[in-house]
């Protein structure tokens, strides 16, 4: 099968998935940290947060707002200090 018949295919998936007709073999699921709920049980401004972070302020916004997810390191390390809030304050520190 050639690669455009691949992806010709896993359209035609796609859209009987969407259209309910289909069951997916597979949903991945990702669960995002609420900031502003992290940033209040920390008592933190976003700026503090972004300092702490080393981000902008207006990523910590989009984040907020939804706009944006943090991914990668990012999104492991506000899981973390959301399990473990004593780890905001150590990279505070620095």
């Amino acid at each position: 099968m050639s690669i455009f018949n691949e992806l010709q295919a896993s359209l035609h998936e796609a859209v009987e998935i969407k259209c309910d007709n289909k069951k997916a073999g597979r949903i991945t699921r990702y669960d995002v940290a609420d900031i502003k709920a992290i940033r209040a049980h920390l008592n933190v401004s976003q700026r503090e947060m972004a300092q702490a972070l080393g981000t902008s302020l207006d990523t910590i916004k989009s984040w907020e707002s939804k706009r944006r997810n943090p991914t990668g390191l990012a999104a492991k390390v506000l899981a973390t200090i959301e399990a473990n809030p004593h780890y905001f304050y150590e990279l505070a520190a620095h």
